[in-house]
C-alpha cells in the first residue's frame, strides 16, 4: 500500500540508445505501465471488497453468533489483505485505498494524473467487488444497507483506525517491503477489535459497503462522515510521521 516506482529512467535511457525508437514509443511504454497499475488497483480493491463482504455473509450463513461472525470476518480480511498486498505491491504499490493514494500524492511520490486514475480504479473495483460477491452468494446484486453506524464515537473510531493504518504504512515501508503486507494485515485485523467501527479505514471500501445489506454494510447516510474522518486522519498521520521519521 505504498508507491513503488518503476525505473522509467532506465527504460528511457535504453530506448534513446537505440536511435530508431521514437518519443511515441517511449510514451507508449509509460502508458502501458500506468494501465498495468490502474488495472492492478481495480482488481486488488475488488478482491478486498469481496473478502470483507463475502466473509461476513458466509459467517452469517454459518452462525447466528455475532462473535463467531466477527472472528471469521477478521481472519479472512487480515489474511486476504496481506496476500493481496504481496501480489500487487511490485506492480502498483498495492494502495487499494484512496486515503493511501491521497497521502502518496501529497508526498509527491506520484503525479496527480496517476493518483486520479488510481482513485477512479479503486472506487470502480470496489463496486465491482460488491456485484460479484452478491452474485456468488445468490443475492440481489445491488442493495442499500440499513446498518446503523452513526455517532461521534464511530467517526472518532474511523479517525483512529485510518491514522494507525497510515502510520503503519509510512513507518514499516522504510525498512521492509516484504514486512509491509503482514504489518498492514495484522493492523487491520486488530482494528476490527479495538475500534467501535470495526476499522473501515478506506473510502472506496466504505462506499461499497453502503450497497450491501449484510453484516459488513453501512447505511449510506453515514458514509460521508466516515470518509471525512478517514481523509482527515490520513493527512494528519502523514504530517506527524514526516516529523517523527524526519522524512
Amino acid at each position: 500500500m505504498l508507491s513503488v516506482e518503476i525505473d522509467k529512467g532506465r527504460i528511457i535511457k535504453s530506448c534513446i540508445f537505440h536511435k530508431h525508437v521514437t518519443k511515441d514509443v517511449i510514451l507508449n511504454i509509460m502508458n502501458i505501465s500506468l494501465l498495468r497499475k490502474v488495472i492492478s488497483e481495480a482488481i486488488g480493491t475488488a478482491f478486498l471488497v469481496m473478502i470483507v463482504i463475502g466473509s461476513g455473509i458466509m459467517g452469517q450463513n454459518l452462525s447466528t453468533d455475532t462473535l463467531s461472525i466477527l472472528l471469521a470476518n477478521t481472519l479472512a480480511t487480515g489474511v486476504g489483505l496481506t496476500t493481496l498486498i504481496w501480489v500487487f505491491i511490485a506492480i502498483s504499490g498495492a494502495h487499494f485505498n484512496p486515503a493511501v493514494t491521497l497521502v502518496m500524492l501529497l508526498r509527491r511520490e506520484m503525479p496527480a494524473l496517476e493518483a486520479l486514475a488510481y482513485i477512479a480504479a479503486q472506487f470502480l473495483g470496489a463496486m465491482l467487488g460488491v456485484l460479484i460477491v452478491h452474485a456468488m452468494f445468490d443475492l440481489a446484486l445491488l442493495q442499500i444497507s440499513s446498518n446503523f453506524r452513526g455517532g461521534v464515537n464511530l467517526y472518532l473510531s474511523e479517525s483512529i483506525a485510518t491514522f494507525g493504518l497510515l502510520m503503519t504504512i509510512l513507518s514499516v515501508r522504510r525498512f521492509s517491503l516484504i514486512a509491509l503486507a503482514p504489518a498492514v494485515g495484522l493492523y487491520i485485523s486488530a482494528g476490527y477489535w479495538f475500534t467501535a467501527s470495526t476499522s473501515f479505514a478506506n473510502p472506496a471500501v466504505t462506499v461499497a459497503r453502503g450497497f450491501t445489506d449484510s453484516f459488513t454494510g453501512i447505511d449510506p447516510a453515514f458514509i460521508p462522515p466516515f470518509i471525512g474522518a478517514q481523509l482527515i486522519a490520513a493527512v494528519t498521520a502523514m504530517l506527524l510521521m514526516r516529523f517523527l521519521l524526519d522524512d
